[in-house]
């Protein structure tokens, strides 16, 4: 299976290959997660992976370099439906690995991404319901960074509804109530030219109100505003996907279309912070 070398360790070491990705073997939303660039970064970035984990182990993985897609799909009876396959915009470190924006169709996938998404599910045995794959396209192709049995956590089921006119939330319902589902269920039909899920990254204080919420709302295209946070949140420095602080799904003809209508609702959406809490 394509995928970056990695090692486990217990307790900080040298001698390991840098630039790398370390990471805690059993958290997910970027907890404990660095990107190192040289041996000095190495010891700390280990420490803190390994006080991060429940098992005390962190994981030092090559640094793939190369723009990330996303590969939603679910399988019904061992037969793999490939659904959006998304590019992922990310967040430059501290916020390494945070997602800014899903972006459909790709532009950085080629069909070399499914075929591997979907050896990755078949290798692991998931014969039944929703998978999300993350993949790096690296100089030699892509390369698997994660696999989950579940629904990707950034509103890509409603993403995939957008674009695809598949119920990819009401498939997943059925799969985990042992509901029968028909290969007409996950039949693709492209709805629109391009969609977007645009995350909404705020500054740093206690959230006093959110301003421009029905402005982005009216923007052609829009189709859902959620705001994540209510007043008296503190918002700290963002570095993990838990410090975004909204979402825009929008639509077009194109994606650039789609991107474009999607960023122009973020900038109308305001986070009025301040510095003393309202309790």
């Amino acid at each position: 299976m394509p995928q970056p070398a990695w090692r486990f360790v217990s307790e900080p070491e040298g001698d390991l290959p840098v630039p790398a990705v370390v990471k805690a073997a059993d958290r997910q939303g970027q907890k404990g997660l660095s990107l190192v660039r040289s041996e000095d970064e190495l010891r700390a970035a280990i420490e803190l992976a390994i006080a991060e984990s429940r098992s005390g182990v962190a994981v030092v993985e090559e640094l793939v370099d190369g723009p990330e897609v996303t590969v939603n799909a679910f399988s019904v009876g061992g037969s793999f439906h490939p659904l959006t396959v998304t590019d992922r915009l990310t967040a430059e470190p501290p916020a390494f690995g945070v997602a800014l924006a899903h972006v459909w169709p790709s532009e950085a996938a080629g069909d070399d991404a499914v075929a591997v998404a979907q050896a990755a599910v078949t290798a692991l045995g998931i014969t039944d319901g929703p998978t999300y794959t993350q993949l790096r396209i690296g100089p030699d192709g892509p390369q698997v960074m994660e696999v989950a049995a579940r629904l990707g956590g950034g509103h890509d089921a409603e993403l995939v509804r957008l674009a695809l006119g598949v119920d990819l939330n009401g498939l997943a319902l059925a799969a985990a109530l042992g509901e029968p589902i028909e290969e007409a269920d996950v039949r693709t039909e492209p709805q629109v030219g391009g969609a977007v899920v645009r995350f909404l990254v705020p500054p740093e204080g206690v959230l006093q109100e959110v301003e421009g919420i029905d402005e982005a709302r009216a923007v052609e295209g829009v189709q859902e505003v959620r705001i994540y946070r209510e007043p008296g949140h503190v918002f700290g420095p963002f570095q993990r996907g838990a410090d975004r602080a909204g979402a825009v799904l929008a639509s077009g003809s194109s994606r650039e279309e789609a991107l474009a209508r999607a960023d122009e609702a973020a900038r109308l959406i305001r986070f009025k912070v301040g510095a003393e809490s309202l309790v």
